[in-house]
């Protein structure tokens, strides 16, 4: 039975083709994007995998931002401000905050290099298939984007009662937001299994 790919603007069920798609394919009916070319180069993706793992270090080493109000001076990290959030009760927020901008893009980064670096010297990591599902899983909770905006609005409103100056961090976690994006683009499930079924030949 072949397989069926839904577009996911009109519904129209499509057979998809048994090889890899070489270009990208449009629906037949509202001509919305259904496949991308799985031809993607996987030294790219490490590449992005290796500068999102550099910028995901900056943004945790450094502070988010510098406050100074009332001849005092505060500065906060992103691990601070999930502990911050803890000594003060909010227990379930902490949580959510090192989940989601600490725990989830380290472990979709470390898994990513995992799983593509033998892959590239025609290789299976140990336990490929179970840490791709796991990352799968991962990535929705991944939300350094939301993170960013609540930053900035937070930043605009402080900014009328202190001096905010923003640190290396919060430049680090912008630029690693859209270095995630792009990984993710580039490790789709599709692409990533046209790599390993390229390394089985």
């Amino acid at each position: 039975m072949s397989s069926v790919i839904v577009c996911p603007s009109c519904d129209l069920a499509h057979r998809a083709a048994m090889a890899p798609a070489s270009e990208s394919t449009r629906c037949a009916r509202c001509r919305a994007p259904l496949q991308r070319a799985e031809n993607g180069s996987i030294d790219a993706a490490i590449a992005l995998a290796l500068c999102a793992l550099v910028l995901f270090f900056l943004s945790n080493a450094y502070p988010l931002v510098v406050i100074h109000a009332n001849g005092a001076t505060r500065a906060t990290t992103l691990l601070g401000a999930a502990g911050a959030f803890y000594s003060q009760g909010h227990i379930g927020l902490a949580l959510l905050v090192f989940i989601t901008t600490v725990l989830g893009p380290i472990l979709q980064i470390a898994g990513l290099l995992y799983q593509l670096i033998p892959l590239r010297r025609a290789r299976r990591a140990p336990g490929q298939d179970a840490v791709f599902r796991l990352l799968t899983q991962v990535r929705p909770w991944i939300f350094v984007e939301v993170f960013m905006l609540g930053a900035l609005v937070a930043l605009v409103r402080l900014s009328a009662y202190a001096r905010v100056i923003p640190g290396v961090a919060l430049w680090s976690c912008a630029v690693l937001m859209l270095a995630l994006a792009a990984l993710t683009s580039r490790t789709t499930p599709g692409q990533f299994w046209h790599w390993v079924d390229r390394c089985r030949t």
